[in-house]
């Protein structure tokens, strides 16, 4: 176990926060915009036409209120992703993968003790899922890794999984360099 995952591997992967920023703004943008749109057309339609200047400042006073109330908890969510380090380094003798999505804990596991590496799909996320073949390797990692283990197996089917298609490389070439660098030693679907 690691604090973070070491970049002096042959094959590192390290989060896309581009690609996650541009999907969280797109979302926060399809939540907030159907609400500032009614809010908008109430105020406007409310409203005096001397008083319309007013209400549209009302109306992006309420756009930009719902921004912060929204992307405030995204941004700290991407800085937590980024500031983690790589969530995947691969080697001849193993791999590195982060414990814990949002924070930087690591763990290697060599090819041999690796069972299987599976892609898996929650809603927009699709994983890299690695099953170890001793399941005590989560054990001794700690509350918060528990915590967020026991979701991740929830979602995907283990409690180690790093990101394909919010990476900083594309989905093709990580699961390309799965299979070269574990030379068969671990089964891929």
């Amino acid at each position: 176990m690691a604090r973070r995952i070491p970049e002096d591997q042959p094959y590192v992967v390290r989060p896309g926060l581009a690609k996650r920023g541009l999907v969280s703004m797109g979302i926060m943008l399809v939540l907030i915009l159907p609400i500032a749109f009614c809010a908008g057309l109430g105020m406007v339609n409310s409203a005096d036409p001397e008083m319309r200047s007013q209400a549209v400042v009302g109306i992006l006073g309420v756009v930009a209120c719902l921004l912060a109330l929204i992307g405030l908890p995204l941004g700290i969510q991407l800085w937590l992703i980024g500031s983690g380090g790589p969530v995947l380094a691969l080697g001849p003798a193993g791999l590195w993968i982060r414990t814990r999505p949002t924070r930087g804990q690591a763990i290697w596991l060599p090819w041999e003790g690796v069972a299987q590496i599976s892609r898996r799909r929650w809603s927009l996320e699709k994983m890299l899922v690695v099953k170890a073949r001793d399941s005590r390797v989560l054990q001794r990692l700690g509350v918060f890794t528990a915590v967020d283990s026991a979701t991740l197996n929830a979602f995907y089917g283990s409690g180690l999984a790093a990101t394909l298609n919010f990476a900083d490389r594309p989905e093709a070439e990580i699961m390309s360099a799965v299979a070269h660098y574990s030379a068969g030693r671990c089964q891929i679907n």
